[in-house]
């Protein structure tokens, strides 16, 4: 099992909904998070006086998956997320020791 960490650009948010749910993803949970990169924020003018914004806003998705469904999430999550542009984000796959679905009982990949 593991787990597929995305972090995109919130517009993004339908496309990769939809981009999942074509291959056959279910569930997922989205966090809203703020960071930077190699974007380093920007700066914005706000009645007349200027101001450095540092941390930019962004989506953080994540989705259990069976190992074997990988390569397709994260392929889907990258096409759905990209823009071309700086700041289109990043994906991250961590391994899962365990999971267990608590109204049920089931337990790893029953759970997912």
């Amino acid at each position: 099992m593991k787990l597929v960490m995305a972090i995109i650009k919130p517009f993004k948010l339908d496309e990769v909904r939809d981009a999942l749910t074509g291959i056959g993803v279910h569930g997922l949970t989205v966090t809203e998070v703020k960071g930077y990169g190699r974007q380093k924020g920007h700066t914005e003018i706000y009645r007349g006086a200027e101001y450095a914004v540092s941390f930019l806003p962004k989506l953080k998705i994540e989705v259990a998956v069976a190992a074997g469904s990988v390569d397709k999430v994260v392929e889907a999550i990258a096409a759905a997320a990209k823009t071309g542009q700086i700041g289109d984000g990043k994906i991250f796959v961590y391994s899962i020791e365990q999971a267990v679905r608590i109204r049920t009982g089931e337990t790893d990949g029953d759970a997912l």
